[in-house]
C-alpha cells in the first residue's frame, strides 16, 4: 500500500476569519483586556523614555563642569531608574491581568469543542479518526495560547514602539533618520511576510501528516491483540513510517526555510542600523548633533532590534499557530446531522408506547436498509427482532435513540414523532444493553454508576447484584475499585456484558433495548441473566434483538426482518404454526444446541 504525496497541499484558511472567531472568547473579559492594553502602552512609553534619560545624563556630562556633573544629573539618573523599572513592572502587571483572558479563553474553547463533538452525530463518530482528532484539538488549544500572548503583547507592542521611537526621530533629528528607519521596517516586512507564507506549506504538511501518523499509532495500539494475531507489527510500522517520511521531509524543508528567513532579516537589521549609525556618527563630527544624541539613536536602534527581530520569529509562530487551529475551528464548525427542533418538548412519563410508522432508512443513498418497516411496542410490553446479520435490526434501536433521522415515515413515542423531542430526554428514557460492550477505562463501580451518576453506592451495589456481577466483582482484591483497562480489555466478554447490565439496570428507563444482550454470556450465566432480563422488562416497554431464538420465546410480539423488511410477525408459537422462515430458523437452531 502507498501514500500519494502528489496532490495539492492542505487548503489554506482565511486567517483573518480564525482571529473573528476567536474575538467572542476575548470579549467575555473586555475590561480585563482593555487594563491589559493600558499597561501595555504604559509600558512602551516608559520603555522609549528610558534612552531620552540615557540622552540626558550623557549631554550632562559631556558639556557640565566637574563638580556641577556630579549634582545635576542626580535627577535624570533617578528618573532613569524608575523608567527601567516601570517597563519591567508594567509589563509584569499587563501579564498577570491578561493571564485570566488566555486561560479563560482556552478552557471555554476547549469545553466547547468537546461538547460540539457530542452532539454531532454517530455517523461523524464512526468515520473518524480518534487519534489524529486529539492532536488537531491539543494543537488548537495550545495556537490560541500562543495567538493571545504573543500577538497581543510582542507584535502590537512592537509597533506602538516603533511608532513612538520614529515620532521622537521625526521631531529630533534629520528626516533622514525616519526614513532609513521605515524603509528598514518596510523591506523587513514585506521580506518575512512573504518567506512566511512561503514556508506554511511546509507547516501544513507536517501537520496533515503529523495526525495522519497519531492516527495510525493510536489505531494499532487500540488494536493491539488483532496486530498480535496476525503478526502484523512490521506492516503497522511500515504504514505509520511512510506518514512519518512525508512529515520528515517537510520538516527539513521547514528548518531549512527558516535558516534562510533568520538570515535575510539579519541582514536588513543590520544593514538598517549601520546606516543609522554612520548618519549619527556624522551629526556628531558635524556638531549637529551631540554625544548624547549618538547614544540616543544607538540605545533606541538596539531596543527595536530585540523586537523586530523577535517580531519575525513571533509572526512565523503566529502563522503556525492560526495553522494549528485550523482543524480545530473546522471540528467547531462541523454540522449537526441531528439537531432538536427549536420547539422541542421534554418527553417525561413513564407510560412509553413506540411505535414505527413506514419508516424508510439508509446509511448511504445507494444501499437502502430498511424498507416501509412498520410495528408497535405498547407500554410496558415486549417485541423481539430476529433475522439473518444485515436484515436492519440494529438499526432500529440506532433510529429509536435518534443517532440518526429517518429519511421516510417516522418513530414515535406515545403517539408523538421523537424529531419533536428533546434529544437528551428521549435518550434519558432509553436504557441499552449492547452486543459489543465498551467499557470506559476506570473502575467497576465508576461504569456501573454511569448509568446514574448521582445513585448511591447502595444503589450501585444493588444493579450488580441484579446483574449477577456482585459475587464476582467483590472476590477481586480491590472489589468494585478494580480497573477495567482500555475499552475493558482487563474483563471477559461476560464479565463486561454483565456490567452493561447493571449500568441499564441502575438507569432504570422506562424503555429497553436488548441487542444481543447475552451473546458473550456461557449457557449457565445466560439462563440466570435472562430470568433477570424478564423481570426488568415486564413493566418497560422493550425492544430485543436477538440472534438465539429459546431467548425470545416469551415475547408478546416477535418480529422476522429480511432484507430491511418485516415479513412474519406474531408470538412464538403464532409463527411456528405459520410453517415459514422463523419456524425454518427455530428448527436449525434447535438441531444446532440438540
Amino acid at each position: 500500500m502507498r501514500i500519494s504525496h502528489t496532490g495539492p497541499a492542505p487548503a489554506r484558511r482565511n486567517d483573518w476569519h480564525t482571529l473573528k472567531t476567536l474575538l467572542p472568547y476575548l470579549w467575555q473579559y473586555r475590561g480585563r483586556v482593555m487594563l491589559a492594553m493600558l499597561f501595555l502602552l504604559l509600558a512602551k512609553v516608559a520603555n522609549v523614555a528610558v534612552p531620552l534619560m540615557l540622552k540626558a545624563v550623557v549631554d550632562h556630562f559631556e558639556h557640565a563642569p566637574g563638580q556641577v556633573a556630579l549634582l545635576i544629573p542626580l535627577g535624570a539618573i533617578i528618573a532613569y531608574g524608575l523608567l527601567r523599572f516601570a517597563s519591567s513592572s508594567l509589563g509584569e502587571m499587563r501579564d498577570a491581568v491578561f493571564a485570566k483572558v488566555t486561560q479563560g479563553a482556552i478552557r471555554r474553547i476547549a469545553l466547547q469543542v468537546f461538547e460540539h463533538l457530542h452532539r454531532l452525530s454517530l455517523r461523524f463518530h464512526l468515520e473518524r479518526q480518534t487519534g489524529g482528532m486529539s492532536r488537531d484539538i491539543e494543537r488548537g488549544t495550545r495556537g490560541i495560547a500562543f495567538l493571545l500572548n504573543f500577538m497581543l503583547f510582542n507584535i502590537i507592542p512592537t509597533l506602538v514602539e516603533i511608532v513612538l521611537v520614529a515620532g521622537v526621530l521625526l521631531s529630533r533629528y534629520d528626516i533622514w533618520f525616519t526614513i532609513v528607519t521605515f524603509t528598514s521596517l518596510a523591506i523587513y516586512i514585506a521580506f518575512t511576510l512573504g518567506v512566511t507564507e512561503w514556508r506554511m506549506v511546509f507547516r501544513r504538511t507536517m501537520n496533515d501528516m503529523d495526525s495522519k501518523a497519531n492516527s495510525k499509532a493510536i489505531d494499532a495500539l487500540i488494536n493491539y491483540e488483532t496486530v498480535k494475531y496476525f503478526g502484523n507489527e512490521a506492516y503497522e510500522s511500515r504504514r505509520y513510517d511512510q506518514n512519518l517520511q512525508v512529515w520528515e521531509r517537510a520538516a527539513v524543508k521547514n528548518q531549512v526555510s527558516l535558516a534562510f528567513l533568520n538570515a535575510g532579516q539579519a541582514l536588513i537589521i543590520a544593514t538598517g542600523v549601520t546606516v543609522l549609525m554612520w548618519l549619527a556618527a556624522r551629526g556628531v563630527v558635524n556638531k549637529t548633533m551631540t554625544l548624547g544624541d549618538l547614544v540616543l539613536v544607538n540605545a533606541f536602534m538596539i531596543q527595536l532590534y530585540i523586537p523586530l527581530n523577535f517580531l519575525g520569529f513571533v509572526y512565523r509562530e503566529i502563522k503556525h499557530s492560526l495553522a494549528d487551529m485550523e482543524k480545530m475551528f473546522d471540528l467547531m464548525g462541523e454540522p449537526r446531522e441531528v439537531e432538536d427542533a427549536p420547539d422541542a418538548r421534554a418527553l417525561n412519563s413513564r407510560e412509553v408506547t413506540v411505535s414505527f410508522e413506514q419508516v424508510a432508512f439508509a446509511y448511504e443513498e445507494k444501499r437502502p436498509i430498511l424498507h416501509d418497516v412498520s410495528f408497535s411496542i405498547p407500554a410496558g410490553r415486549t417485541v423481539a427482532v430476529v433475522g439473518t446479520s444485515g436484515a436492519g435490526k440494529s438499526t432500529l434501536s440506532r433510529l429509536l435513540f435518534r443517532f440518526y433521522d429517518v429519511q421516510q415515515g417516522r418513530v414515535c413515542i406515545n403517539g408523538e414523532d421523537i424529531r419533536s423531542l428533546s434529544q437528551e430526554s428521549l435518550r434519558r428514557h432509553i436504557g441499552i444493553v449492547p452486543q459489543d460492550t465498551v467499557l470506559f477505562n476506570d473502575s467497576i463501580y465508576y461504569n456501573i454508576a454511569y448509568g446514574r451518576p448521582d445513585a448511591s453506592r447502595e444503589e450501585v451495589i444493588e444493579a450488580a447484584r441484579a446483574a449477577h456481577i456482585h459475587d464476582f466483582v467483590s472476590s477481586l482484591p480491590d472489589g468494585y475499585d478494580t480497573l477495567v483497562g482500555e475499552r475493558g480489555l482487563k474483563l471477559s466478554g461476560g464479565e463486561k456484558q454483565r456490567v452493561a447490565i447493571a449500568r441499564t439496570i441502575l438507569k432504570n428507563p422506562p424503555i429497553l433495548v436488548l441487542d444481543e444482550a447475552t451473546s458473550a454470556l456461557d449457557s449457565r450465566t445466560e439462563q440466570a441473566i435472562q430470568e433477570e432480563l424478564r423481570q426488568i422488562a415486564s413493566n418497560r416497554t422493550t425492544l430485543i434483538v436477538a440472534h438465539r431464538l429459546s431467548t425470545i420465546v416469551h415475547a408478546d410480539t416477535i418480529l422476522v426482518m429480511e432484507g430491511g423488511r418485516i415479513i412474519e410477525q406474531g408470538t412464538h408459537s403464532e409463527l411456528l404454526d405459520q410453517s415459514g422462515t422463523y419456524a425454518r430458523m427455530w428448527a436449525l437452531q434447535q438441531q444446532v444446541e440438540s
